[in-house]
């Protein structure tokens, strides 16, 4: 199963998803992309910061357009905060996972730090549910 984490400008919530679950995850047949329904130019500069600080470089990732051939049948659908801001979310498909997190933009880097930390839990327990499943 491959996972999409999708959020509005995939420059903060969505980038920390993808890479800490790519990280965690280790080698493996599962995988994670990310993408944004209008994404920006460049990653938060606080989120990449507060991501070094979990030993993941994450400045060189490039925001990216959510397209429908990004959701295959085997892609679990993963939102960041549709219900924070349910005008600028995708119309996908039903069973879409919502997490309900703030948008880190404009936010101060230890709110930063707090989502990012929010973000890193909601993952591993994705990574704990898929490993418990295929057991």
């Amino acid at each position: 199963m491959n996972f999409l984490f999708v959020c509005v400008h995939n420059s903060g919530r969505s980038q920390m998803a993808e890479a800490f679950f790519n990280n965690k995850i280790g080698k493996s047949k599962h995988f994670a992309n990310s993408a944004g329904t209008e994404p920006t130019s460049h990653v938060n500069l606080n989120v990449i910061e507060a991501m070094k600080e979990k030993g993941i470089d994450i400045s060189k990732s490039i925001p990216k357009l959510l397209t429908y051939d990004m959701i295959q049948s085997d892609t679990k659908v993963i939102t960041m905060g549709c219900s924070v801001d349910k005008s600028k979310c995708p119309v996908l498909p039903q069973g879409i996972e919502d997490w309900n997190l703030d948008d880190p933009n404009d936010k101060s880097y230890d709110d930063v730090k707090i989502i990012r930390d929010q973000v890193e839990k909601n993952v591993l327990n994705v990574i704990k549910n898929l490993n418990s499943d295929e057991e």
